[in-house]
C-alpha cells in the first residue's frame, strides 16, 4: 500500500474545500434538516450551530479592517488558505468571519473550508497540544508548502482555556459563556493584531 504524504494529504483536502459562501450555506442547509457537520446531531449540538450560524451573521455584517492591515494582506504573494473547522464549534463561529473578510481582500488568496471530521490524517498534522482543536488555518504557497499557521483561537482565549483545564470542578456553560463575552468586547481587536504580526512574519 502506497503511503500518503502530508502534501497530497492537504492537497486533496483542499480540492474537496468550500470557498466561504458555500461553507455557510452548508451550515445552513444542515440546520434546516435539524443536523449539524460531523456525526453527533443532538439537541445540545444543533443548538451550538444555530447559535454559531447567528453569531457568523453578525460578525460578517460588523467586521472592519484596519488600514494598516488592509495594506498588510494586499502585500503578501499569491497563497492557498485551508482552515479545519466543524459548524458547532463555537471558536470557529467567532474567527473564521474574520479570516474569510481578511482572504477577501486579496484575490490571489484562494480560501476554502473542510470538515475536521472528515480529514483526521490532516488534522492530526496540526494538533494543539496533543489535542484536535479548532478552527485550525494552514496558509500555505502556490505548491501546498506551509508558510505558516493560526489557531485554534486568539492567545488570550487559549490561555483561558488551558488555565480551565487545570480546574475539576470548573462550571462549564458558564465558561463557555465568558468564552464569547470576551469574544463580544474584544471585536476583533486581537486577531487582527496577531494577523498583522503573522503576515510581518511571513514578508
Amino acid at each position: 500500500m502506497t503511503e500518503i504524504s502530508i502534501d497530497s494529504t492537504k492537497i486533496n483536502a483542499f480540492s474537496k474545500g468550500l470557498d466561504y459562501p458555500s461553507y455557510r450555506n452548508l451550515i445552513k442547509s444542515l440546520l434546516g434538516e435539524n443536523k449539524t457537520t460531523g456525526s453527533n446531531h443532538s439537541e445540545a449540538m444543533i443548538n451550538y450551530t444555530f447559535m454559531n450560524d447567528r453569531r457568523m451573521d453578525r460578525w460578517d455584517k460588523k467586521i472592519n479592517l484596519d488600514d494598516e492591515l488592509l495594506k498588510l494582506i494586499n502585500s503578501i504573494p499569491k497563497m492557498n488558505w485551508l482552515v479545519i473547522t466543524e459548524a458547532w464549534c463555537g471558536d470557529a463561529a467567532q474567527n473564521i468571519p474574520f479570516i474569510a473578510k481578511l482572504a477577501n481582500e486579496n484575490s490571489t488568496i484562494d480560501l476554502k473550508f473542510i470538515m475536521r471530521d472528515e480529514h483526521p490524517e490532516l488534522m492530526d498534522q496540526y494538533l494543539t497540544n496533543g489535542a484536535r482543536s479548532i478552527p485550525i488555518l494552514i496558509m500555505m504557497d502556490e505548491n501546498f508548502n506551509d508558510i505558516a499557521t493560526w489557531g485554534p483561537r486568539p492567545e488570550p482565549v487559549q490561555n483561558m482555556v488551558m488555565e480551565a483545564k487545570e480546574k475539576p470542578d470548573l462550571d462549564q456553560p458558564k465558561f463557555i459563556e465568558s468564552i464569547h463575552k470576551w469574544y463580544a468586547v474584544d471585536k476583533n481587536q486581537t486577531i487582527s493584531q496577531e494577523f498583522k504580526q503573522l503576515i510581518k512574519n511571513i514578508k
